[in-house]
């Protein structure tokens, strides 16, 4: 049931839309052919004239259109016609071009005002997080930290903590032993291994059976992530490079050794890079009793994992009147929008994986599985996040969008006349083309989220 609920908000968000452009025409006069539910893909589901439009809707939903005498080049309306789109003031023709991103802005803002006045409160983005309990073996180090139950944690390596996922995060990217280091921590480590081996070249071959002296190795750097990161709009990169996979048996033969008895076919350097792999520091502070402590550190063991259980406490921003809900919906919005153009400045300069990409499968069962989880009032904020993204998207200057209708209209206002028609159509089309790939291509990154787990599992 949850996610038909998600499937009908989602489908809500397509309507509102098309709604837009087409109640943007009717307001201009324009003649309207066809309003149409779904894309033009498969068949046709239900189809009725009413009012001298032809309502459509067809069996691939996610999406719309509304389609004009312009698209049909055996359209009976004569081509001078005022009725006809192309041949309204430019500022209509804008109007009704950016209607429908106006539309889902309007409809994202409602439906957060209305889940404010309905729950009496609004998401902050922000989390609580408390040591609920320590399940490490007792030889690990959150152990020896003084870590206690109950405790609220505030800071990690500086890093204020306030984000869902902020200790997950820092302990995953402090993993021991991952078979990637810093090189400038390698090389200083070699600069050590040097001066207690001189004898040495960094590329030379050391011999089999030559003892070779280990200095003392501190650990790795502290992990340091921004709050992008931390709020899950940017990949965490660091400058690292990966191990060999003989530097990695290498680095598992000298664990907790002052020198080694080489069996040969490595180098001074290779021993360098394997001393560097090693643990990376977790500085953490706590609240307890109202006082901040700084506890010892912390070492994740390689599998990124500190040994504690969490209970993370969402701070809800109380709605308290008409103003208060009216500001509190503006300000929750206006943060998801921000960060949403984050996603999308990351997705573009290809700081995120085309892998990362994901549609409306993957969206749905997620709603679903949030309104099921969280309540409605978590699946109403989801719509209006997803509608907010749908303008964005929409606005975009790239033919067959409706940012694209816009950039002609302005090539149109440049040029002091209409883009050539073939030429457009072209375009438009050749677009149209990369957008259902990019649409097969999304589909076929949600499937295969969906259904890994099945495999993983067997």
């Amino acid at each position: 049931m949850s996610v038909i609920i998600m499937i009908l908000l989602i489908g809500l968000l397509i309507l509102v839309h098309e709604l837009g452009h087409l109640g943007a025409a009717l307001l201009f006069k324009v003649k309207v052919d066809k309003f149409g539910i779904g894309l033009p893909i498969g068949p046709t589901l239900w189809e009725k004239k009413v009012g001298g439009i032809t309502l459509v809707i067809h069996a691939f939903l996610f999406g719309g259109y509304v389609s004009f005498p312009d698209d049909d080049k055996d359209s009976e309306l004569p081509q001078d016609s005022p009725d006809r789109l192309m041949n309204k003031p430019a500022w209509q023709r804008a109007i009704i071009f950016s209607a429908g991103v106006i539309a889902n802005v309007i409809c994202a803002y409602v439906l957060v005002l209305l889940t404010a006045f309905m729950w009496g409160n609004l998401p902050s983005g922000k989390f609580d997080t408390y040591v609920n309990d320590i399940v490490a073996e007792k030889t690990q180090s959150v152990w020896q930290s003084g870590m206690q139950k109950g405790d609220k944690i505030i800071e990690i390596n500086s890093s204020p903590i306030n984000s869902k996922y902020a200790i997950n995060l820092y302990a995953m990217y402090s993993a021991a032993d991952d078979g990637k280091v810093n090189t400038v921590n390698a090389e200083q480590n070699y600069e050590k291994l040097k001066k207690l081996n001189p004898a040495f070249e960094s590329d030379e071959i050391i011999p089999q059976g030559v003892v070779v002296k280990l200095p003392s190795i501190p650990y790795e750097s502290k992990v340091i992530l921004s709050q992008n990161v931390l709020n899950a709009v940017e990949l965490f990169r660091p400058v690292e490079v990966k191990l060999s996979d003989t530097q990695i048996k290498l680095r598992d033969e000298i664990k907790g050794k002052k020198f080694i008895e080489t069996t040969g076919g490595y180098t001074l350097k290779d021993v360098a890079y394997a001393i560097t792999d090693g643990v990376k520091p977790l500085e953490i502070k706590v609240l307890r009793n109202g006082k901040e402590v700084k506890l010892k550190t912390i070492y994740p063991d390689k599998d990124g994992l500190i040994g504690i259980t969490l209970d993370r406490k969402e701070i809800l921003v109380p709605v308290t009147g008409i103003k208060s809900a009216f500001s509190a919906s503006y300000t929750y919005l206006y943060n998801e929008t921000k960060s949403m153009l984050i996603v999308l400045k990351q997705l573009f300069m290809g700081k995120i994986p085309l892998k990362n990409m994901h549609g409306v499968v993957l969206i749905t069962k997620m709603g679903g599985d949030i309104i099921s989880s969280d309540g409605i009032f978590y699946g109403l904020l989801l719509t209006a996040v997803i509608s907010m993204n749908l303008a964005i998207l929409n606005i975009l200057p790239i033919p067959a969008l409706d940012g694209g209708h816009l950039l002609f209209l302005l090539i149109e206002k440049v040029q002091g006349k209409p883009v050539d028609e073939e030429i457009m159509n072209k375009v438009m089309t050749v677009f149209f083309a990369l957008l259902i790939l990019l649409l097969v291509f999304v589909l076929f990154n949600d499937i295969y989220v969906l259904i890994q787990p099945l495999f993983a599992a067997k």
